[in-house]
């Protein structure tokens, strides 16, 4: 099980940037995302992804942040860029009760004293995105974005255009070539 705790949401500024961490959580492998911000509009946008491109991801927005981190029965990995290396410490990390906690503005200094492990993803500024995909991707030995997520429409890939397939029409949709 892995969730990812998204903090500081500010829906009318990080709207697109929540929307990408939930979505590279979900394709990368995590179960769940929680934000700790309310949003509504977050919900249906990423449960309209999950059912059109499968898999089995949930959303939960209005999350209490410090009650989740103080509660989670697992590991919590904080990635910033100011905690240990990603490469020391992910061969130390079980990926099998996982609490990944992503910033969104200034992430508050008791944030780094809940979290079991504060991991950094660089040293260099970069985005939470970013750092999501990166932990994720090498957690999972890169292997989670090739599942099958099962769902009614599905990317080929294609290297020229654009290639979908949509269960429900029994069909391939081509786009525009480039």
């Amino acid at each position: 099980m892995i969730v990812v705790m998204r903090l500081g949401h500010r829906p009318d500024r990080d709207q697109r940037v929540t929307t990408h961490v939930a979505l590279t959580a979900r394709a990368l492998g995590a179960d769940e995302v929680w934000v700790s911000t309310k949003d509504p509009s977050l919900e249906r946008s990423v449960k309209g992804v999950v059912e059109r491109f499968g898999g089995d991801f949930t959303i939960k927005t209005g999350v209490e942040w410090r009650k989740a981190i103080r509660s989670w029965d697992g590991t919590v990995v904080h990635l910033t860029m100011y905690g240990e290396s990603l490469s020391e410490a992910l061969p130390t990390i079980a990926d099998d009760r996982l609490m990944v906690v992503v910033g969104a503005e200034k992430v508050p200094r008791e944030v780094y004293e809940l979290a079991h492990r504060n991991v950094s993803v660089g040293n260099q500024p970069h985005s939470e995105v970013a750092a999501l995909a990166i932990f994720l991707d090498r957690l999972k030995g890169g292997k989670a974005v090739e599942r099958d997520m099962k769902g009614r429409m599905r990317i080929v890939p294609n290297p020229r255009g654009k290639t979908v397939v949509d269960g429900r029409e029994g069909k391939a949709r081509e786009g525009a070539k480039r």
